[in-house]
């Protein structure tokens, strides 16, 4: 089993078995405790923990601290990473400051625009799009150079991944468009929630046609559904989001105080179905301030234990 770095998330790969991840988002606050806690009701569950980038353009306690203080705890995070709010000095330095903690792990993204937060007024900067961020990453990683050219004494050693949106419009380019992120050097791919099935499928079909789920390890994005006004807020409000109505239908059709254990459920059927879909190497659990519900999803999906590695 040949490895580039020391990420546990790598390893899981590389040895053919499916790979669990969960994400958390930071509290605006300058206490660490709630992350920690949130971290603690899923790390027996999964190989590694996402840390979300000031997601929604809010502010919060950044990414790279969270991550330091789950790495501490003994934790593997994975560092994600915006390019909204950073030039490429900023991005390199805070690739090599993980580094230094020990996080092996980052998910390159661009980041929701600002006028999506409560800091609307915010300057972006975009130095770099999340293409050129995984070319960063890997230059400096495998070459061992900063993108000046002038060479890293020590490098960094990141495991680098990247985010797919199977159901945005149109949809003829998202096959193309995860392409273009794996010739820019993604080694996993965490996708969109996914909640059309079909669609997901077709676009799967799509990958295999080009061979591209034997260049990358695609990880299938879960988030259970809370109730039906969450299904139809989804449906309604979040950009790039395809919820169909035979799900608002399904959880329409149970009473409310168990419409939540029915999101849980059809979850679960997504994650047994799409396991048995070539090329779906993993799954992304957001489930969004619901963290305890992570173990009951993995354990009744089949996915628990997970692997330990020495």
């Amino acid at each position: 089993m040949e490895l580039k770095t020391e990420s546990t998330l790598e390893k899981v790969f590389k040895s053919g078995q499916i790979a669990v991840t969960s994400e958390c988002g930071p509290p605006r606050s300058s206490d660490p405790a709630h992350i920690i806690e949130k971290a603690d009701l899923i790390k027996d569950h999964v190989d590694a923990i996402n840390i979300t980038d000031n997601q929604t353009s809010v502010a919060r306690i950044c990414s790279l601290a969270a991550c330091v203080h789950l790495k501490s705890k003994g934790l593997e995070p994975v560092l994600q990473m915006v390019t909204r709010d950073r030039n490429r000095i900023a991005l390199q330095s805070d690739l090599l400051g993980a580094a230094s903690f020990g996080i092996n792990n980052v998910l390159c993204l661009s980041g929701d625009h600002q006028s999506f937060g409560d800091h609307r007024q915010a300057q972006n900067v975009f130095d770099l799009d999340s293409m050129q961020l995984i070319q960063t990453v890997r230059h400096m990683r495998d070459e061992g150079k900063f993108l000046s050219g002038d060479e890293i004494k020590v490098p960094p050693s990141m495991y680098v991944g990247a985010a797919a949106n199977p159901f945005g419009d149109p949809f003829k380019i998202r096959v193309p468009r995860l392409a273009k992120k794996v010739a820019a050097g993604a080694e996993f791919i965490q996708t969109q929630c996914i909640y059309n099935m079909e669609r997901f499928e077709e676009w799967m079909q799509g990958v295999r046609d080009r061979g591209l789920h034997e260049k990358v390890y695609i990880m299938a994005g879960i988030t259970p559904m809370r109730s039906v006004g969450m299904a139809k807020y989804m449906k309604r409000a979040v950009p790039g989001m395809d919820v169909p109505d035979e799900l608002i239908d399904r959880l329409a059709g149970v009473e409310k105080k168990q419409q939540s254990q029915e999101g849980i459920k059809i979850a679960i059927e997504q994650i047994q179905r799409l396991k048995e879909v070539e090329g779906v190497a993993g799954f992304h659990i957001m489930a969004i301030e619901w963290e305890e519900k992570v173990p009951e999803m993995v354990e009744e999906a089949g996915l628990y234990p997970r692997p330990k590695f020495d």
